[in-house]
């Protein structure tokens, strides 16, 4: 899969502007929310190819949001990662289990994420 668009989910606009920079420099079209909500809304319209999620937001919370993203026909196929400070193993665990693809623990390390994005 040649990922492209990426859409960054994070309640944080110190974090979305971190991970933006860091993907656009690294030429991926970013796309953002600011919440679990917002990113369901937004996912069918955008179709990104890939989604950094984080956890910990108001209303409905990363893991919540991952489920439903994950379960639905048309967006299931979209591999998400979680970009979390939430570094125990059982969230890590949980995350995969609620449909995440891979997990990484903030503070992000840019080569971590970008070589975890080249792999999938």
């Amino acid at each position: 899969m040649s990922i492209k668009k990426i859409l960054i989910v994070d309640d944080s606009p110190t974090e979305r502007h971190f991970l933006g920079e860091l993907l656009t420099k690294n030429s991926f079209q970013v796309m953002t929310a600011e919440s679990g909500e917002e990113a369901v809304a937004k996912v069918k319209d955008l179709m990104p190819d890939l989604i950094l999620m984080d956890v910990v937001m108001p209303g409905m919370n990363g893991f919540q949001a991952t489920r439903t993203i994950s379960r639905d026909e048309l967006t299931k196929h979209i591999p998400i990662i979680m970009c979390t400070s939430k570094n125990q193993e059982t969230d890590m665990v949980w995350g995969r289990r609620q449909g995440a693809v891979e997990y990484v623990v903030k503070p992000i390390d840019p080569q971590e994420l970008l070589s975890k994005i080249a792999a999938l």
